[in-house]
């Protein structure tokens, strides 16, 4: 995961300068916007997503309060505002906007047309960002995590070598994808291990803790949770329980984003 976030921030950054580099040289504004959470963790130097970003950075000769102004935003976790943030911060016109899920590039691309916006989210063809990965167009570029179909049943077999024991697998995902579901189905097969799948109906909150009350019926000894947008996922704790929501919790669970 280390390695992961180092890449993405790193990806991130150069995308950023990559952009500023088409500009004549001078003090710029950097719009940062998350999903969710406290906008404080951006900056934080245990941040293992976004220090890599602010030291690539520097290494490329950008510094905060130095050539750059750096203006964070969060959206509290509700995507039914996103709009209203993304218009808030088109308004105050910065030279570069880092929309960091699917459904803030979204919004934010639907404000403007104009400014460019770094983007980390799942497939950026799917999402309508972008007509081709050779030929994207648009002012939206930035960094997928989109590994294609495969992806799907690697994370069983991580999750295996993790936890061999585990013979019971409860997967969460928002959306269907069939190429990736059989590759998923046969490494089900191979590993040996019974896997129940829920999808969830919607990506909110109430959806989410609906579908979480489910698993002291399911007892899983796992969890894969993957592609459920901006929502943030129930810690499971040894010996505790996943926010209230599980009485008997699961001995791994493995969350993927995209």
């Amino acid at each position: 995961m280390r390695r992961r976030d180092f890449a993405i921030g790193v990806l991130l950054a150069g995308a950023v300068r990559t952009v500023r580099a088409q500009e004549p040289a001078k003090r710029r504004r950097i719009a940062i916007v998350i999903p969710a959470g406290s906008v404080a963790r951006i900056n934080d130097p245990a941040s293992r997503y976004w220090q890599p970003f602010w030291e690539e950075l520097r290494r490329l000769g950008d510094a905060e309060g130095q050539n750059l102004v750096v203006e964070g935003y969060s959206g509290e976790g509700r995507p039914e505002g996103y709009a209203d943030l993304a218009r808030e911060v088109v308004d105050r016109k910065p030279d570069v906007i880092v929309a960091s899920s699917n459904a803030v590039a979204r919004a934010v691309g639907a404000a403007t047309a104009t400014i460019p916006i770094v983007w980390i989210g799942a497939d950026a063809v799917e999402a309508g960002f972008a007509a081709s990965l050779a030929r994207p167009g648009g002012n939206i570029t930035g960094v997928t995590v989109n590994a294609g179909d495969e992806i799907w049943g690697k994370r069983l077999q991580i999750l295996k070598e993790t936890l061999p024991s585990a013979s019971r697998v409860w997967y969460l995902t928002t959306r269907a994808a069939p190429g990736g579901e059989q590759l998923f189905r046969e490494a089900s097969r191979r590993l040996q291990t019974s896997v129940i799948r829920m999808v969830l109906a919607e990506s909110t909150p109430r959806e989410l803790q609906r579908v979480f009350a489910e698993i002291p019926h399911e007892r899983p000894d796992a969890i894969i949770v993957s592609a459920v947008g901006d929502l943030s996922v129930p810690r499971v704790r040894g010996g505790g329980r996943a926010d209230g929501l599980c009485e008997r919790q699961p001995r791994t669970l493995a969350a993927h984003g995209g």
